[in-house]
């Protein structure tokens, strides 16, 4: 799978059921050395803070957490965020 494939699926936690975001709207931190994905950070973006001008807040979610990446989602596996 190319990572342009991912873009548009929707990031799922299996514990509860949560919506994340889009991967295309996230970022990967990735090992330089090895080239892995080591995590992904999925903005949060709330309105108020959009109003106030504040910057989104990034939530690290372990590369291993992910449990099924489907046709139209990512399913995850982390305590609720």
């Amino acid at each position: 799978m190319r990572l342009i494939d991912l873009g548009h699926k929707e990031i799922v936690n299996l514990n509860n059921g949560g919506r994340l975001g889009l991967i295309a709207d996230s970022d990967f931190l990735i090992d330089e050395e090895s080239g892995k994905i080591i995590s992904l950070l999925v903005s949060e973006r709330k309105f108020g803070l959009r109003l106030l001008g504040l910057d989104s807040i990034d939530t690290e979610i372990p590369w291993e957490s992910i449990r099924k990446i489907g046709y139209d989602m990512i399913i995850i596996e982390t305590d609720p965020i």
